[in-house]
């Protein structure tokens, strides 16, 4: 629809609204929000209602990460608003939204030729590419970096604008006012964002905007646990009453549902089925199929799945994925495979050259996301038209790939962003978007697709395995010398770019597995001072589609590193937490954040048997640093692996919300928990052998441990915290049940044999 400058001002105002300060966006941008009867549009990213109550637009996908009270909470600190009356407002797909950081971040993915120009945090062609092509993707942790500036730009001017219509009614100097609790206030007079916001809209804001001296911040000290909180989470209440509307929830009128199965892991293609037994199911509508998966839709869900259950489809599938082969392909690749040398230090060639003092081999399993929320996405297609109702972490892929495989324009396909029910990465991908507008053209009515469980298992992306050694040679008195990380993986990072930039089906994909892939090995360069280090990725093609999990390579390489560290101490009959501060001298924050771990957790040495073990890491990206000490108690007992208690202590830089980063924290620690246990399948003739729940090994309630967990102050930029949980929690364990007595394990889960 073609909207007139003059048509969209003056058309917003007839509705009761009215737009002030888009020049504050870039105006090659359409105006990504729309006023609403009774309110004025301030910018892309807030509204105020002539009642005083704020809409905040919220660009990134809600799964659990609080970006739906993180932003508000930011806006409303800089706007001086009430935040009794903030609301959130999901934000349509724009350029006015970019994450232009994470694009920096993924110069690899999408400018695989000359990544260099465009990998800084800062970088202005990055900056383009995400605005050109609408790239508000949520992950690494980016959504702060990325929003918090142009979040707090956008309420600043609000609030110049509404203290300037104040200023005019009181005759001062409109400087001289404040806001506050939704009121812009001078000396003992004060008026409401209510009865000035129309006012206001006829104001001009300052340039550069007149932003608070102080940006948000909380201190931890100030919101222990239990304490009273100043911004509480905004989606808390419907959690907890069930008024949340997630993906599944989507209810539209004649809507139909649709249950799915796909072919086995490899080149499949779906062959004959009988369709006989299902035509006594009542409520069956027709069957869809694609080229490697069948649907049947039905009025209901469980009829649907049922149909499905009774026809049984066949697949014929060449190269199917199975762990034996993997497993070979993977050992082979690091024993024989060319090497790409991602980073190195000192002269590593000639330190290693010579016999290692030390040498262990690890591997890690497949690790499947196991997200409460199955995939799931409602589409409706009529006249050429697609609208899609779905969770999605890079939305304006989403919409490409719904466009490609219905062949029309993305313009016409929109998506209502519904928030997830955890994602851990695996809503990067939206192959089952696709299948919904596929199936909805083909019956020419709303329908519902929900993968179920076993679909999920099936057709879901693993975090890549790996195998790896690593080698050592340390001085007389044990102290590390020099250091050799050879691992062997698919090029998983450029996997994923295939199927995110490239819009490729995942087996297609797997051609970019055998590459050298820096982004994969991300982390592996050691937080400690060693004067010699060489760190190798082997590619490998192992025939098994790999996607992005929560931690990513991090936890991979905290992992090997950690574990290892370790060893070393032991060799050397050094105590292991000095042992690591020895080499900590350039980085004194992860010092201190270690240093607090141990007071709080009173470790005791982690000799044999006391059952306790550290695990540290320091995370970058797109210019922000996080780091974190988790110290693990832990032990064998009869039902298996048992943690008493994880302590961790982390430097976030500026934290925002403390409650939300102790929840990302204790988060973090459990799914850590989680695929240190299980979270992991094994495949056979292309299928995982592991199809529920139950079966994978997941920590239940009567598991969780004990947690604490603590901050250092900091005014560095704000790092997100959601991964860096996940990444240490493993080798903590690992390190624990060694000092109970156990046995060193170099492979995950920590249930498996070792390698």
């Amino acid at each position: 629809m073609r909207i007139s400058r003059r048509g969209f001002v003056l058309g917003t105002g007839a509705a009761g609204g009215l737009l002030v300060a888009w020049a504050l966006t870039p105006r090659r941008f359409p105006p990504p929000l729309a006023a609403g009867p009774d309110e004025v549009l301030f910018d892309a990213w807030l509204k105020i209602g002539k009642d005083g109550v704020v809409s905040v637009a919220v660009p990134e996908v809600e799964m659990g990460q609080g970006i739906s009270t993180l932003i508000p909470q930011i806006v409303a600190y800089e706007l001086g608003a009430d935040w009794r009356q903030v609301a959130v407002e999901p934000a349509p797909v724009s350029g006015a939204y970019a994450n232009a950081p994470l694009a920096a971040h993924w110069a690899q993915l999408w400018m695989p030729l000359l990544p260099g120009l465009a990998d800084e945090p800062g970088s202005l062609l990055a900056r383009r590419f995400a605005e050109r092509e609408a790239f508000v993707t949520s992950a690494d942790g980016t959504s702060l970096t990325a929003h918090e500036e142009p979040a707090r730009i956008a309420a600043a001017s609000a609030r110049a604008m509404l203290a300037m219509a104040a200023a005019d009614r009181w005759d001062v100097a409109w400087e001289e006012c404040d806001a506050q609790a939704g009121f812009v206030v001078h000396d003992r007079k004060k008026l409401s964002f209510a009865q000035l916001v129309e006012d206001a809209a006829g104001y001009t804001p300052p340039r550069p905007a007149a932003v608070r001296v102080e940006p948000m911040a909380e201190r931890a000290a100030e919101f222990p646990p239990g304490a009273p909180l100043r911004y509480p989470r905004l989606d808390l209440p419907a959690k907890v009453d069930g008024s949340h509307a997630f993906a599944a929830d989507v209810r539209l009128p004649d809507m139909l549902h649709a249950a799915i199965r796909h072919g086995p892991v490899g080149d499949s293609r779906l062959g004959g089925y009988d369709t006989h037994q299902a035509k006594a199911v009542q409520g069956l509508v027709k069957l869809v199929n694609g080229d490697n998966w069948l649907a049947a839709v039905a009025n209901d869900w469980w009829a649907a799945e049922r149909a499905l259950s009774l026809i049984a489809p066949r697949f014929a599938a060449q190269g199917r994925a199975e762990s034996a082969k993997i497993d070979a392909a993977l050992r082979e690749a690091l024993h024989y495979g060319t090497a790409t040398r991602i980073a190195e230090r000192g002269d590593p060639d000639k330190w290693l050259s010579d016999k290692f003092e030390h040498v262990a081999h690890y591997a890690v399993a497949p690790a499947i996301h196991a997200t409460l929320e199955t995939a799931s996405a409602t589409a409706r297609f009529q006249d050429g038209k697609l609208e899609l109702w779905a969770a999605s972490q890079a939305p304006q892929a989403a919409r490409r790939k719904a466009a490609a495989a219905l062949g029309i324009a993305v313009e016409r396909v929109v998506l209502y962003p519904m928030p997830a029910g955890g994602s851990f990465d695996r809503r990067l991908e939206s192959d089952h978007l696709a299948e919904a507008a596929l199936i909805a053209r083909e019956l020419g009515r709303p329908v519902q697709l929900t993968w179920s469980r076993w679909q999920e298992q099936v057709a879901g992306l693993p975090r890549t395995p790996l195998h790896a050694v690593l080698a050592a040679r340390t001085a007389p008195d044990g102290s590390l010398t020099a250091l050799k990380l050879r691992v062997a993986m698919p090029a998983t990072a450029r996997e994923f770019g295939q199927r995110l930039f490239a819009n490729q089906p995942p087996q297609d994909a797997l051609a970019a597995q055998d590459q050298g892939d820096p982004l994969a090995m991300a982390g592996m360069v050691p937080p400690y001072g060693i004067a010699n280090l060489v760190v190798e990725h082997v590619p490998a093609a192992i025939g098994l589609p790999t996607g992005r999990m929560r931690g990513n390579s991090h936890a991979l390489a905290c992992f090997l590193i950690e574990t290892f560290i370790d060893e070393l101490a032991e060799r050397a009959g050094r105590e292991p937490l000095s042992y690591r501060i020895a080499m900590l001298g350039g980085d004194i924050k992860l010092a201190q954040c270690l240093q607090r771990a141990a007071s709080l957790a009173e470790w005791n040495g982690g000799a044999g048997g006391s059952g306790q073990g550290l695990a540290i890491h320091h995370m970058a990206v797109a210019g922000r640093e996080g780091r974190i000490a988790v110290i693990a108690s832990a032990r064998h007992d009869e039902r298996g692996i048992r943690v008493d208690k994880l302590t961790a202590v982390a430097d976030i830089g500026r934290i925002v919300n403390v409650d939300i980063a102790r929840q990302q924290i204790e988060g973090g620690l459990l799914f850590g928990l989680g695929l240190a246990t299980g979270s992991t399948s094994a495949f056979g003739d292309g299928l995982p052998l592991t199809g529920r729940l139950g079966m994978m090994g997941l920590p239940l309630l009567t598991d969780c441990p004990e947690i604490e967990v603590d901050f250092i102050d900091s005014a560095e930029p704000p790092f997100d915290p959601g991964e860096l949980g996940t990444i240490a929690a493993p080798p903590a364990i690992a390190n624990a049940l060694h000092s109970a007595g156990g046995a060193r394990l170099h492979a995950l889960p920590l249930t498996s044999e070792a390698q």
